[in-house]
């Protein structure tokens, strides 16, 4: 399915070839006199209108078009000079005598059909974070391409791990370090997972209690207790990071505790923590029921960093990649409409009812729309608060395997480029986001870099894939030597 363009269209380069021959030995010969037929026949209504065509099936029927396409001209000068030629709505005409290629559209349909598994079980912690999965199943994303999915409600991620790997789930919620640690055996028995797609990016905060509000900078929290949601996560990463680069070790001079995301404004209430870095809603929650206030956003130590994603195994890949190319979809498509403006609020109170999040949509919408009180008195307009940019980058993956090895859960240096490439799936996420942007002309990702290592700047330090070891030995604190 890499050919995501239309191949009867004279303007795209759909094979992307460089040093195309000109050559007229490498036509067709039966092709030489409908090479000379007059440009006027281009049909662009024709393709006006295949370019209304839905559906998961057209990316693959396009993808076949295009191989018989490829064998018939080689080159993609010559097909392009071909459809010149004669016009799109011709060409497709005169090669559907030849060649059946209206039945191609019927293959891909009952490639579709042939989806080995519809009924499958996804787990989710409630949590702003999954809202392409929750609200996925709330506006019927999955029903839309065939699938039918129970969502389950998980308290905490060490038990979403352990359905996960139990066989419980056919796929997860789960934080973005998660699928690398349950691929190396980092806290459980090894088993390789998938991080297929980010469900979010930005989304956490750093969330004090009241009675620390004049206890805003990181320099004077020595003694503080504070919760993450687990140790593999980002919010554990992304904590370590912060008050490390303010001078405080996080192993010694402060506690860092894992507490289920539910249970996170309990225990700041109960003073059992001094604050957390969580994930929403319990931030927002914690300043609606007055018991604390948003210190810090993390998109503000790193925009647009991955927080959870959407887990699945190698092993349900390997058995059934149909229904794995089917729901990948669903959720990218539904990744992609909860980042709509116009559609955030729609999105929220679609996840409020008791089986999703069970919280006040006022909440909800304050969270996603990005207009929300701090708790110190000040309403905040931050429309990328949380953001659903669906591409995993390969920088974001071997960043996580980086800062893992500097607090020693990786215990000596890997292979971070080899160890990301095979747990972060970007090439084929890539690979679908393109065909999806390509049926339709509204979609428009933003998330996908130049290059399959981009440079990333993290609370204010270039981060370099290409140099960990030189990345983590700046840190004055680590426990990686």
């Amino acid at each position: 399915m890499s050919n995501i363009k239309d191949p009867f269209d004279p303007n795209q380069n759909i094979w992307d070839e460089c040093g195309e021959t000109t050559d007229s030995d490498s036509r067709p010969d039966h092709f030489i006199d409908m090479l000379e037929s007059p440009m006027e026949r281009e049909n662009q209504s024709f393709l006006n209108k295949r370019a209304q065509e839905s559906g998961d099936g057209v990316g693959l029927s396009r993808a076949l078009e295009g191989s018989v396409l490829k064998s018939i001209f080689k080159t993609d000068l010559n097909r392009r000079r071909f459809l010149k030629g004669v016009g799109s709505a011709t060409a497709f005409g005169i090669l559907s005598q030849f060649i059946p290629i209206q039945s191609l559209h019927a293959m891909a349909e009952d490639a579709k059909s042939k989806i080995e598994k519809k009924k499958l079980k996804i787990g989710f912690v409630p949590i702003t974070c999954a809202t392409p999965i929750i609200a996925g199943h709330a506006l019927g994303f999955y029903d839309k391409y065939g699938l039918e999915v129970d969502i389950i409600k998980t308290a905490g991620w060490a038990v979403a791990r352990d359905k996960c790997m139990n066989g419980e789930y056919d796929a997860s919620h789960l934080l973005a370090p998660m699928p690398a640690a349950m691929s190396l055996g980092l806290g459980s028995a090894a088993q390789d997972w998938r991080m297929v797609t980010n469900v979010n990016t930005n989304g956490q905060a750093i969330v004090l209690a009241n009675k620390h509000k004049n206890r805003q900078d990181p320099s004077t929290w020595k003694g503080m207790k504070f919760g993450v949601p687990f140790e593999y996560s980002m919010h554990n990463l992304l904590l370590r990071l912060y008050v490390a680069e303010h001078g405080i070790d996080p192993d010694k001079d402060i506690q860092i505790r894992v507490v289920p995301p539910p249970e996170m404004v309990a225990n700041l209430r109960a003073e059992n923590v001094d604050g957390y870095l969580a994930p929403d809603p319990f931030n927002q929650r914690a300043v609606y029921d007055g018991v604390g206030f948003i210190h810090k956003l993390t998109k503000d130590i790193w925009d647009q960093h991955p927080c959870c994603c959407f887990g699945i195994s190698q092993q349900f890949i390997d058995e059934n990649p149909n229904t794995f190319i089917v729901l990948l979809t669903a959720i990218l498509d539904a990744t992609a409409t909860a980042e709509r403006s116009d559609q955030r609020v729609r999105f929220a109170e679609s996840m409020a009812p008791r089986n999703y999040l069970n919280q006040p949509s006022a909440v909800l919408k304050q969270i996603l729309t990005g207009v929300y009180p701090d708790g110190q008195g000040n309403i905040k307009k931050v429309p990328d608060r949380i953001s659903f940019m669906p591409f995993p980058s390969q920088s974001m993956g071997t960043w996580i395997l980086g800062q893992m090895r500097r607090w020693d859960y990786i215990k000596d240096d890997v292979d971070y480029k080899g160890i990301s490439d095979e747990i972060f799936m970007s090439a084929d996420v890539k690979k679908r986001m393109l065909e999806m942007a390509n049926h339709n002309k509204n979609l428009n990702w933003t998330d996908i870099p130049d290059t399959k290592y981009p440079v990333y700047d993290v609370y204010g330090k270039d981060f370099d894939p290409n140099q960990i070891n030189e990345y983590i030995d700046t840190f004055e604190i680590t426990r990686s030597i």
